[in-house]
């Protein structure tokens, strides 16, 4: 049967249902575009164009969505009886697939408010963790709205249909050959689409958000699920590795401080020199969720939500200009830990392999002290048991407190207090055994939905994120007071950083008030307080912290000593997806597959040409380059 009669057969049912998901899909893309609330002109003018670019991302999209139905009415019988029969099982498949249509997009909706984004690789990991993921949507949200939303949008879907959809149901069923032909064309043009759409069309839009919004969610995800792991030669600039070799020693050029080791494997293998008599004092690290610099008044942020902080602050070393390396967690916890860039793909601790690394761990252990890692929720979350405890970290989550011993959790872990409780109590245990501990703790409270004990600050529990970050900074003071009573405080030294911001949508796709976080290391014994202006990366807070306790050892961490070597040339690593950066003074260098690179301005993401735009560039690809060398060939082991 010849394509074009198409329509006068049964068959055309399925441009009914295919032209209502492609309007459905425009309508979230609309609905997203209003929820991201840019009116002005230049965002309304772009909309024109993502809309536009979105279809070819709707399309493939909307072909593979109604293929069942269109088995269904290319082979089933026909015959008058089987064609009432037809319509009442193709209606209850159409209003499924509808149903099915609007569950993604509201969760596209409840998504886009936690990440400013499209479903990417977050939304992949995410299936692996439903119990935290439906958990969070329960407490956050109310269910009975949204699965109201998803009824009303397919009943509205389904009723808009209805009347034209069964009169095309109606038409006689065409011939088996014509109707097996334009099956196999629908799979044959769902392929060729699939299969030639690629990033670059959206990405041509060049504004991070609008680019989002030229997307389409289930194109995104199938896309974020087969592009997880990126190897870093084949998709990004490189250059020769001798020269990248000596690009990256170069960073760690003063031989008063460093002594390379020449290893074949690790070209910044260096031996750390200590600067004083080593310091053998407890240490304890604690991350804390989503505390961004908009949190924190010294730092330009809200006012009065961290009073605690802001008092720990004059008492402690004062890192103002620090920045994390991503926006979730498990980029803070890679850059902390492993001192090393953030690479394409997902952070170290989710890939396989990621035991018997270089961390900041094993450089305690071997000094003899006994390391772990403290997390109020479940600690299988985000790989976390397998990736400390696979380096050599004993890891205590929430499992480890009694039930009567919860002030009040939810789905992602302990209120902060039952915590810190927790971490006074492991360190009670060690220090009367004479143990050196290190410690990490990662904190939970300042998380969607944002709930925590009654009565501890004036905020109501479960109305934000800043009540949220004002009790957290509550339970952080709390715990320091809790801790000066304890006879191993004195030699003790506390580390505050958070593990990311909770900020995202601006033009700018690495934006640096972005990654703008605060960091303080306090022990008043040993620590004198001053303010540390110098700009600085997430992950040289490992070795800054040995340094500090003059401790002489073997480093493999891309991190420098913020407060020996840090001045001399400040940097900064940032990743948001597949979009890694470098910055080098004024100048940030931008990495992204297909081998674009370019050096901009990061104030307003102009491009930069020149010698040093050249310069700065080539340094950070050459660090990238290393950094994903080291981890794929297991060259940190």
């Amino acid at each position: 049967m010849p394509v074009f009669a198409l329509k006068q057969t049964r068959l055309r049912s399925l441009l009914v249902v295919l032209a209502a998901v492609l309007v459905f899909f425009t309508l979230v893309r609309l609905g997203l575009a209003a929820f991201n609330a840019d009116f002005s002109p230049s965002g309304l003018a772009l909309l024109v164009p993502a809309v536009l670019i979105g279809l070819g991302y709707d399309l493939p999209v909307a072909l593979w969505w109604v293929l069942p139905l269109a088995l269904l009415v290319a082979f089933w019988p026909s015959g008058p009886r089987a064609s009432r029969i037809l319509a009442w099982v193709a209606m209850a498949l159409a209003i499924a697939l509808f149903a099915g249509l609007a569950f993604v997009g509201v969760s596209e909706f409840v998504f886009w408010n936690e990440f400013e984004s499209r479903f990417n690789f977050i939304a992949v990991d995410y299936l692996i963790y439903t119990r935290e993921v439906v958990g969070n949507i329960q407490e956050s949200y109310s269910l009975a709205f949204l699965f109201g939303l998803v009824a009303l949008a397919a009943a509205a879907l389904s009723a808009a249909i209805a009347k034209p959809f069964l009169r095309a149901l109606a038409l006689p069923a065409g011939s088996l050959k014509g109707r097996s032909a334009a099956v196999g064309l629908l799979v044959l043009v769902a392929t060729i689409l699939t299969a030639v759409v690629g990033t670059t069309w959206k990405e041509a839009l060049a504004q991070p958000q609008i680019v989002q919004l030229a997307g389409n969610g289930v194109w995104e995800f199938f896309y974020a699920f087969n592009h997880n792991e990126i190897d870093f030669n084949r998709y990004y600039s490189t250059i020769p590795v001798e020269r990248a070799n000596a690009l990256v020693r170069a960073e760690f050029g003063d031989t008063k401080q460093y002594e390379f080791t020449n290893s074949g494997v690790m070209p910044i293998e260096r031996k750390v020199f200590a600067q004083g008599p080593e310091r053998d004092l407890n240490v304890v690290l604690v991350s804390i969720e989503s505390l961004g610099a908009e949190f924190i008044e010294s730092l330009g942020g809200q006012k009065g939500l961290t009073p605690n902080l802001e008092r720990l602050a004059g008492e402690s070393l004062y890192f103002t200009r620090m920045y994390a390396t991503g926006t979730r967690t498990v980029r803070g916890l890679e850059a902390l830990t492993l001192s090393v860039p953030p690479t394409p793909g997902h952070a170290v601790p989710m890939r396989p392999n990621n035991s018997g690394l270089f961390t900041l761990g094993g450089v305690f252990r071997s000094k003899s002290y006994e390391t772990l890692y403290l997390y109020g929720g479940y600690s299988y979350f985000d790989n976390m048991k397998s990736f400390f405890g696979g380096n050599g970290y004993t890891v205590i989550d929430r499992t480890a407190i009694p039930k009567e011993m919860i002030t009040r959790e939810n789905i992602w872990g302990v209120a902060d207090e039952d915590l810190f409780r927790l971490a006074i109590r492991e360190i009670d245990a060690r220090a009367a055994q004479g143990k050196k501990v290190f410690m990490h703790v990662m904190t939970t409270s300042n998380h969607r939905p944002f709930t925590y004990p009654e009565g501890r600050i004036d905020i109501p529990s479960g109305e934000g994120r800043s009540g949220a970050v004002k009790y957290t900074d509550y339970a952080i003071g709390k715990f320091v007071e809790e801790a000066k009573a304890k006879p191993w405080f004195n030699d003790t030294m506390f580390i505050f950083v958070a593990d990311h911001t909770s900020i995202a949508r601006n033009r700018t796709e690495l934006w640096l008030r972005r990654y703008h976080i605060p960091m303080l290391i306090y022990s008043p014994r040993w620590v004198t307080p001053r303010q540390v202006d110098t700009v600085s990366s997430q992950i040289d807070v490992a070795p800054t912290v040995l340094g500090l306790l003059n401790m002489p050892y073997v480093s493999q961490f891309f991190g420098r000593d913020i407060l020996r070597d840090g001045i001399d040339a400040p940097h900064v690593y940032v990743a948001n997806n597949q979009t890694i950066g470098f910055l080098r003074g004024d100048l940030l260098a931008e990495l992204k597959p297909r081998h674009r690179a370019r050096a901009a301005n990061p104030d307003n993401n102009a491009t930069v040409t020149g010698i040093a735009a050249d310069r700065t560039v080539e340094e950070g690809i050459a660090i990238y380059q290393t950094a994903a060398y080291r981890f794929s060939a297991n060259a940190v082991r």
